[in-house]
């Protein structure tokens, strides 16, 4: 199975699971994802592969489950909703980061041969960690803000706070994505790659973010019914 086909795989995957854990478990599952994705990113980023003709990192699907989980959270259950989300993930990561390295700190029986494998993956941790706890923060943060903006915007022009998801979802997340990528990849990769490389994955990760923001509309627009039947479900 090449690549392309397998990041395609992923991207179906990762967005089912999304309408599946809000159907099963509201938002309590989405905060579930939210913990698994920002956690198995950070690991799946140190992977450089090619694909569609471009050089770049893996976890950029899992990266932007999490903008799709915020946007989810501030449509059906306000902003106070989607940034708890954004809590919940840096407060995991952290937590992850100081497991991840207490491992490190064994002394390994003569008989291990896992050390070596470990060694190499979370020794890079801390510094993929901590860029990404920075990035995450700030993206997932203005990402947020700039949903209720347009939202605002949107609800002054046409007088109608239903209309206009795409334009919210799409304009807040495209462009909170490209803060994302750039910061993201300064603070991770800045002396690892060189600047040929690092361009590389900037526009690459754009590239894929821009193709999953305009994928995760129709899922947003899906956990809105879903979130509007439920309402009714209840009434009744």
């Amino acid at each position: 199975m090449t690549n392309e086909v397998l990041l395609i795989v992923s991207l179906v995957v990762l967005y089912g699971s999304v309408l599946v854990f809000y159907r099963l478990f509201g938002r309590n599952g989405l905060y579930c994802l939210t913990v698994l994705a920002t956690i198995t990113a950070n690991i799946e980023v140190l992977l450089l592969v090619d694909a569609f003709g471009m050089e770049m990192t893996l976890g950029n699907i899992l990266f932007a489950m999490t903008f799709l989980i915020t946007d989810i959270l501030s449509e059906n259950h306000g902003k106070h909703a989607a940034n708890r989300a954004v809590v919940i993930g840096v407060a995991t990561s952290i937590l992850f980061l100081l497991i991840s390295q207490s491992w490190l700190l064994y002394v390994p029986s003569p008989n291990d041969w896992a050390r070596p494998a470990f060694e190499s993956i979370f020794t890079n941790t801390p510094r993929m960690l901590l860029a990404s706890l920075v990035v995450y923060a700030i993206a997932q943060v203005f990402d947020v803000w700039l949903y209720h903006a347009w939202w605002k915007l949107s609800t002054k022009k046409s007088g109608d706070s239903h209309k206009y998801l795409w334009l919210r979802n799409n304009g807040s997340t495209l462009v909170s994505q490209l803060l994302n990528s750039f910061l993201f990849t300064a603070f991770a990769f800045w002396g690892t790659y060189d600047l040929k490389t690092l361009i590389s994955i900037v526009l690459s990760s754009y590239l894929i973010f821009i193709v999953t923001s305009l994928a995760d509309t129709p899922i947003l627009y899906l956990a809105r019914r879903m979130r509007e039947c439920q309402k009714i479900g209840t009434e009744e």
